[in-house]
């Protein structure tokens, strides 16, 4: 009787061990702790980026955009994100608010994005026209 509970409880033990390794572990963070500092606001963007042309995406955001968002009053932090399924990357900006995101002038943005697209072209090979189109943009309330 004795060894038959014994076997009963190893062999339960050892049904679980095999599930557990079977298991995927998932971790997700709350939109607040993707940056240093709760945002107010989100900015959402989307881009088309394919496959062969992702590190070419990540440097031109490197050279152009990050440079230029940490200089601005209420960035709070950047995270970029890609989908290796539909070719599209995911940007999540911070801003301390909604105003000071807002009150960046439209052509301090443009001449960021031109720096951009320039990047981008030079570094893709890509004579004409925007390599990483915009496909959305939005924005986010944390909750």
């Amino acid at each position: 009787m004795r060894k038959n509970i014994i076997h009963i409880l190893l062999s339960s033990f050892g049904v679980l061990i095999i599930s557990l390794n079977h298991t995927q572990q998932i971790m997700a963070l709350s939109i607040n702790e993707l940056f240093t500092s709760k945002p107010e606001i989100v900015e959402v963007l989307k881009l088309n980026v394919p496959s062969s042309l992702r590190k070419d995406w990540i440097d031109s955001e490197k050279e152009s955009w990050e440079p230029w968002l940490k200089s601005q009053q209420g960035f709070l932090g950047r995270q970029l994100f890609w989908n290796k399924d539909t070719e599209e990357a995911i940007l999540l900006i911070g801003w301390e608010s909604r105003a000071k995101w807002k009150s960046i002038p439209q052509s301090e943005i443009e001449i960021v994005q031109n720096t951009f697209v320039n990047i981008a072209r030079f570094k893709t090979g890509i004579k004409e026209g925007n390599p990483f189109p915009l496909t959305y943009e939005g924005e986010l309330l944390p909750q």
